[in-house]
């Protein structure tokens, strides 16, 4: 029988921002930005020959908190909502907002708490070397994985680094 050989050295390094990314429409243009401005110079790829864009999001979602308060001021009770896309997300604190039934029933009014909402974008990227790696973004860290050449983790690194929201 033959032995397994090693192939590759996948690395994940994670950068802790020291002030969580203000809003969702902040979350929102960092990520965008990145899939329309490509500046880690990804490449386009086949698989299968099916076309892959150079960079792409793999996976994403978005958690809002809506807390109900009485007339005091007390909460009385909450929820949070988890959506898809950033347009779900906004559509859906707007719906509870605007549920007086809700309301209502939980015994307070609906007040979006948008410092507690969570979000999170994963991004697959492609190197012109050929690597596949994945980029994650949550409120607060960016977590690059999959990568063995450093010059991967070297380039993002420069990029975020001119980043105020990544700090």
């Amino acid at each position: 029988m033959g032995d397994f050989v090693q192939q590759s050295i996948t690395k994940t390094a994670v950068r802790e921002l020291t002030t969580p990314i203000a809003d969702i429409t902040t979350f929102n243009t960092l990520v965008s930005g990145i899939i329309s401005g490509n500046p880690w110079s990804c490449t386009a790829y086949d698989v299968g020959g099916v076309p892959q864009d150079p960079v792409s999001k793999s996976r994403e979602g978005y958690t809002a908190r809506i807390e109900f308060e009485d007339m005091e001021a007390k909460i009385v009770g909450y929820t949070t909502s988890r959506a898809p896309t950033v347009t779900a997300f906004n559509s859906a604190v707007t719906a509870i907002l605007a549920d007086t039934a809700l309301a209502t029933a939980m015994g307070g009014d609906a007040i979006h708490v948008a410092e507690e909402d969570t979000f999170s974008a994963t991004l697959k990227c492609h190197d012109a070397s050929g690597e596949i790696y994945y980029v994650a973004f949550s409120r607060d860290q960016v977590r690059v994985s999959s990568y063995s050449d450093d010059a991967i983790l070297t380039t993002i690194e420069t990029w975020a680094d001119t980043k105020t929201e990544l700090a």
